[in-house]
């Protein structure tokens, strides 16, 4: 029985600054604080996949040099399986991240080396999908290589989890071929045409995609929570109350625990339940990874 999860995506070097507000044009703001961390989507989610137990396969591009160092160790640190990542001469992949005091944030990314992924590196990461039951995807790498590696996962019988974040245009085809479709409010908006502020909003859309594309689908709302539709079935999911300290990662943290929860056996609904505890914990600490939580800390922050 299949009980991996393969990760296809991006791998960042973050720079987290602390500041109280956004800066004026023209003004420079003084930081609180700068910290610097592992990141990308697709290493975040990764690593909260595995932080939770499961094996977990990453594939991506890094540089030849320091940050693209930290990122592999870094991965590794929290279990990942690291075969997949490539070295390559452009640099790594960067994120810059302004945390604001109200738990915001506002990112901006390099692609860098995330951009060097090539067909030959989904390729040779046929047997890595061939055991895992989940595949995990999101749009930081070029486009026709997601469409590539997820047609290369169907046909591998992964079921396919896709995190169309940052919103981009794909193929209606492969859109298609996932079996979950995962977007925050702003990226519905995209693929909807049409805001997302409320969850009547968000159910109705998740029921519109759904049958557009025969997917099941997850549309998160931040400190509301998230609706799912799942088997053409919407249900509303609120958020844990929490004191949020920032928010780098939550998302991302949601899409590894659901990854999980769905390999012990959970309907997506019930996945996203957990997930959602998973989150509410990882606002609670700085950074993304390192307060991203494991299994034990999840069953002892909700015991009920």
């Amino acid at each position: 029985m299949r009980s991996k999860i393969t990760v296809i995506g991006s791998l960042n070097y973050d720079v987290i600054l602390k500041i109280p507000r956004l800066p004026q044009c023209g003004e420079t703001l003084p930081v609180k604080s700068a910290v610097f961390s592992a990141g990308g989507k697709g290493a975040n989610q990764a690593v909260q996949a595995s932080k939770l137990g499961v094996e977990t396969y990453m594939v991506g591009c890094v540089g030849e040099d320091v940050q693209g160092d930290y990122l592999v160790k870094t991965t590794e640190k929290y279990g990942v399986n690291t075969k997949y990542i490539r070295r390559c001469s452009e640099s790594t992949g960067m994120g810059v991240v302004n945390a604001l005091e109200s738990g915001e944030v506002y990112a901006c990314i390099v692609r860098g080396a995330n951009f060097a992924i090539t067909r030959a590196d989904v390729d040779a990461a046929e047997e890595a999908l061939k055991e895992s039951e989940t595949a995990i995807f999101q749009l930081e790498i070029p486009g026709e290589i997601n469409e590539y590696a997820i047609d290369k996962a169907k046909k591998c019988g992964c079921r396919v989890l896709l995190n169309a974040a940052p919103a981009a245009e794909i193929s209606e085809e492969s859109l298609k071929k996932c079996d979950i479709l995962v977007v925050n409010e702003v990226e519905a908006a995209f693929y909807l045409k049409e805001k997302i502020e409320t969850s009547e909003q968000a159910e109705k859309g998740a029921l519109y995609l759904s049958e557009k594309y025969g997917a099941d689908i997850i549309i998160t709302l931040g400190s509301l929570g998230s609706v799912v539709c799942e088997d053409g079935k919407t249900t509303f999911i609120p958020s844990k109350k929490v004191n949020a300290v920032e928010s780098t990662g939550a998302g991302d943290s949601f899409i590894g625990a659901v990854g999980y929860a769905l390999i012990e056996g959970m309907s997506l609904t019930e996945a996203c339940k957990f997930a959602t505890c998973c989150s509410a914990i990882t606002v609670c600490k700085p950074g993304g990874q390192p307060a991203m939580p494991t299994l034990d800390e999840v069953k002892e922050t909700y015991k009920d």
